[in-house]
């Protein structure tokens, strides 16, 4: 399996979508901003349909909807209710966009199911390259606003009184979100995009409990999901996004029984 180019690009980058997943995990789950990780996967979809259209690069497609997106949410939804709002808005028209940019598109439909469900045969050197580019800053930009983020995430009530300092935090944070979700669309798809970026997450939680734990958890879990995923894909020929949904399903059900068990 690993004498295949393309399979050792997709273990490679699979490697560094984990540790982005159990770095920006942990604070998804803490933020309960999962509904705006899930509109971000839409939002993907329709970047990299934008970018087909143009002739680039998707990933440069989805870079730039989905920041741009989460700059109009971060702003504009500054209530709970209103961002609600917003996101659904911006949901409904992006993949509004993403439709009509694959109907003007001159690309067959099964590059769009690639889009939406991922590809491992689609990985190329120069995709790894921009992936392992991207990892670093998102890590790098990520690490200088760690102490603020931990706040703003865990601490409501105290960042509450400094609302411009949480303001900013928020917009931050929902840019690396953003450019996570570009990043690990390549893999997963954007359909299932939120599957690596929740599932994993709130599954550690139940065995563990301080920040640290939970983020080397979250990127263990992730690792399996996606490594294991890979090795049945490539196996069965089937899409490589089911699989991940599936392992990583089951290791939530594990760890709901293992918290039910411990509790008695």
């Amino acid at each position: 399996m690993l004498s295949y180019p393309f399979m050792q690009y997709a273990f490679v980058a699979s490697f560094f979508i984990s540790i982005l997943c159990g770095l920006m995990g942990v604070f998804v789950v803490a933020r309960k901003t999962a509904f705006f990780t899930h509109t971000l996967s839409e939002i993907s979809f329709s970047g990299a349909s934008f970018g087909v259209f143009l002739g680039t690069s998707p990933i440069l497609g989805m870079l730039l909807f989905t920041v741009l997106s989460s700059l109009m949410i971060g702003t504009v939804g500054s209530r709970v209710s209103r961002r609600e709002s917003s996101i659904s808005v911006f949901s409904v028209f992006f993949i509004g966009l993403g439709i009509l940019f694959l109907s003007l598109a001159d690309t067959q439909s099964s590059y769009a199911t690639n889009i939406l469900f991922g590809s491992i045969v689609g990985i190329s050197y120069s995709n790894v390259q921009t992936l392992v580019g991207l990892s670093i800053a998102i890590i790098v930009i990520t690490t200088l606003i760690y102490r603020k983020l931990k706040y703003n995430s865990f601490d409501n009530v105290g960042a509450s009184f400094n609302s411009r300092a949480n303001t900013l935090v928020s917009v931050i944070f929902l840019i690396l979100l953003a450019c996570t979700v570009s990043v690990t669309a390549q893999i997963v798809g954007s359909l299932l995009i939120f599957a690596l970026l929740t599932i994993p997450a709130s599954s550690a939680r139940y065995f563990v409990h301080s920040i640290w734990s939970m983020t080397i958890l979250t990127f263990v879990f992730s690792l399996i999901g996606t490594w294991f995923g890979l090795y049945l894909s490539f196996v069965t020929n089937l899409p490589v996004s089911f699989f991940i949904a599936t392992i990583e399903t089951i290791i939530y059900i594990i760890a709901v029984i293992y918290d039910k068990v411990t509790r008695i």
